[in-house]
């Protein structure tokens, strides 16, 4: 397989000072790559690095087999476009004239503007969709409308390669949303390559081919997403003590209240993920069950609970997963019913509520935890 871009035994940082080595990056043309990783961690330096924004302590950086060293700042320039997180401020420029200086590469020493170079601009103006702001003073634009017209500014370079750091900073879910769709689409339809950090973890494993794990004086993984994240794998890189990462569902969860469970949640089918989360809140430990272990439910209650019943996924609740349930339930003050329904597989669920009545133990509707009424601590 032909790797369009390549780091062999990359080492990067200031002063000559090593601050991150042997940093082996293989890509194909067209594909996402981003960095995560902890604040600090370097991800910025090893961008300005294989961008010639920071001169490299060691290795090689190629693109399309050419030494990156090698380039001019112009040939550079007219195969890889940059937006890092320092914010230009150009002073009285439209937004059209700052997409207008992705075309410096191409124009003559003048830098006087050809048909062709308007057009590139128009044309990269409205992949971002950003037409409309042409005229407007780029000062004024909100955070979300400056990330789309420097995007604009890159792609009026005609790169092959667009280097981005943290380009979803400062953005709300829904410019996040634009803009990374707009990366995918100039990959899938101009095959350019794309490097980025970024800090959603969530969306690096959804939009990236590959990812760069950065911890410490090393890289900590490189590969395709779903073959180099494991279970533990994100609280490792970011060194978590307390909360969770949920890789199936993209998510943090915080602290699991410690102690002994005071309720018991009778849940399944993701009536019970509200209710723990509200419980997690008011640092009530709980217990909670029985769950089968393919349950959306469970992949919450396992990061806030230290007692969680299962059953095996596709078969009947047995007897003995009961008598678990119903120890741990009878120890507790009082028990929540999230609502679920029950069906063949689940009537020991049911069970467990008969014998909360039987002894005298309250059991609380799904509708007391909407209305902020669990418990009163």
């Amino acid at each position: 397989m032909e790797h369009y871009f390549r780091t062999d035994d990359l080492a990067v940082g200031y002063d000559g000072n090593i601050l991150i080595h042997d940093i082996n990056v293989k890509l194909e043309k067209g594909k996402i790559l981003s960095l995560i990783g902890p604040n600090g961690a370097g991800k910025s330096t090893i961008l300005k690095s294989i961008t010639r924004q920071l001169e490299s302590i060691r290795g090689t950086v190629y693109i399309n087999a050419q030494e990156l060293s090698s380039c001019s700042p112009k040939d550079l320039a007219r195969q890889v476009a940059v937006i890092l997180t320092d914010r230009i401020r150009p002073e009285l420029m439209s937004c059209a004239e700052v997409v207008a200086t992705g075309r410096y590469p191409y124009t003559n020493l003048f830098g006087k503007l050809t048909a062709k170079d308007r057009a590139a601009v128009q044309e990269a103006l409205e992949r971002v969709h950003a037409l409309s702001l042409a005229e407007q003073d780029f000062s004024t634009l909100s955070d979300g409308q400056r990330q789309r017209i420097m995007l604009a500014r890159a792609i009026c370079q005609e790169p092959e390669i667009i280097v981005l750091d943290e380009p979803t900073a400062y953005l709300d879910i829904r410019h996040k949303i634009e803009l990374l769709d707009i990366l995918r689409e100039m990959t899938q339809k101009k095959n350019i390559t794309v490097i980025m950090s970024l800090h959603e973890i969530d969306l690096a494993m959804k939009i990236s081919d590959y990812l760069l794990c950065v911890k410490g004086d090393t890289i900590e993984a490189f590969g395709p997403p779903d073959l180099i994240l494991g279970d533990q794998a994100i609280e490792q890189l970011y060194g978590l003590r307390k909360g969770s990462y949920n890789l199936l569902f993209g998510s943090v969860e915080l602290t699991r209240p410690e102690g002994s469970p005071r309720l018991f949640v009778v849940a399944g089918n993701g009536y019970g993920i509200p209710c723990y989360r509200a419980l997690q809140k008011q640092e009530i430990p709980f217990a909670t069950g029985i769950l089968f272990e393919n349950d959306v439910d469970f992949q919450v209650a396992k990061e806030l609970s230290s007692h969680v019943v299962l059953a095996p996924p596709f078969e009947a609740m047995t007897e003995a997963q009961f008598e678990e349930a119903a120890a741990l339930m009878l120890q507790c003050e009082a028990v929540i019913d999230a609502g679920t329904p029950t069906g063949t597989f689940n009537q020991l669920n049911f069970k467990l509520l008969r014998l909360a009545e039987d002894h005298k133990i309250p059991v609380n509707g799904s509708k007391d935890w909407q209305e902020g009424q669990i418990w009163n601590t």
